[in-house]
């Protein structure tokens, strides 16, 4: 038995995306547990989160809205890692890897979303 929104691809990737990020996020300085840390993970998660929220909601407006709200989650990770780069807290194969996952996985949600009739 699965719900409907776990056989989504965009959640998947989603899922694995907010992973790496979480991984990520662990080797911060302790001094940004409360700040960009937090702010990442919590920007992540709620890709996926708001995925699966919408998966399940009675409407197709309401789905392309919580994925607008996923949409714009991705935005807030992407600006996170560039904060991150600049603060070097991670290597610039690093920040590519998760640029080009995030990337591509904001292009497959904006697709999807356009596809919701």
């Amino acid at each position: 038995m699965e719900f409907k929104f776990e056989k989504l691809t965009i959640w998947q990737k989603a899922m694995t995306f907010g992973e790496e990020i979480h991984h990520l996020a662990c080797t911060f300085p302790r001094e940004e547990l409360f700040n960009l840390s937090s702010q990442i993970r919590r920007a992540a998660d709620s890709i996926a989160l708001n995925i699966s929220e919408g998966a399940i909601g009675q409407t197709n407006p309401e789905f392309r809205r919580f994925m607008s709200y996923a949409i714009r989650s991705m935005a807030e990770v992407v600006t996170c890692l560039h904060k991150a780069k600049l603060r070097e807290y991670m290597t610039d194969e690093m920040f590519e890897h998760l640029y080009n996952e995030a990337f591509n996985l904001m292009n497959m949600m904006i697709a999807f979303k356009k596809n919701i009739k």
